[in-house]
């Protein structure tokens, strides 16, 4: 029986007019809460939200977008953060854009929830050096890392390894220090392709660490066993020079004659 039908047949008219209203309220707050726009934003409709927010001087990244936003646009402000589950909510997002920031680091996880929807990731034009290793875990985005001073080491090989570089700005993303100098103001795939593997040079960084704490070990080893050694020799010198101060008996005799053989 359909709620019109039943509002005919009900006694209480006034009643059933309530629940209505109410009913009406909780669907429009429902489509407000998923259509939300931040105030400092501003959105459109294009199949799916599209959320303006570039040049607003924003430090953090805004609570509650619309849970339809397709596209997020956030350059051309002052976040240094992106904390992880940033964008949980936003299932449907296909293209994020953080260019032009100051970001300096990405928490692992940041990306948790659009992994699969997103298609365009830009974090050119930022202050990035390093990331974690798992930072774009599970991403399947085209990336755009360019414009960063990226340091040139075995943690950014492994985190480009499973990244899907934008191709037409992979030759921007240079090495703008390094653990070989040589590679210096280089791009980094360029780096790569040529066969240098940043993770050979960590290994040998280690293990040269680690031969110079064992000869230092070594070392006071050894610089102890000779202190000991010195140090009774010089006892048992002073004790026979002191048997030779004694008198001449035949104990003394004994006793000097077993330290002698001693040493």
């Amino acid at each position: 029986m359909g709620a019109s039908h039943r509002c005919r047949s009900s006694i209480k008219p006034d009643s059933c007019s309530s629940r209505s209203f109410v009913g009406t309220l909780w669907l429009l707050s429902g489509i407000m809460t998923a259509y939300a726009c931040p105030k400092i934003c501003h959105c459109t409709d294009r199949n799916g939200v599209v959320v303006q927010c570039t040049s607003r001087n924003l430090e953090n990244i805004p609570l509650n977008l619309p849970k339809d936003t397709v596209v997020l646009l956030l350059s051309s402000n002052r976040i240094r953060h992106i904390p992880k589950e940033t964008f949980t909510e936003l299932h449907r997002l296909r293209e994020l854009d953080l260019s032009h920031n100051a970001i300096e680091s990405v928490e692992v996880g940041a990306f948790q929830g659009i992994s699969d929807s997103l298609r365009t990731l830009d974090l050119s034009n930022n202050h990035l050096s390093s990331l974690p290793k798992d930072t774009f875990a599970k991403l399947h985005a085209r990336v755009r890392l360019s414009h960063n001073p990226w340091h040139c080491e075995c943690s950014l090989q492994e985190v480009l390894r499973e990244l899907r570089l934008d191709p037409e700005t992979v030759n921007e993303v240079s090495c703008s220090t390094s653990v070989q100098e040589e590679y210096v103001g280089r791009p980094v795939i360029q780096v790569l392709d040529s066969g240098i593997n940043f993770c050979n040079f960590h290994h040998k960084t280690t293990d040269v660490a680690m031969f110079v704490a064992m000869f230092c070990w070594f070392s006071m080893v050894t610089a102890y066993i000779v202190y000991y050694i010195k140090h009774n020799q010089e006892d048992a010198r002073r004790h026979m020079e002191y048997l030779k101060s004694l008198p001449s008996t035949s104990h003394v005799s004994k006793d000097y004659d077993t330290a002698s053989s001693m040493f």
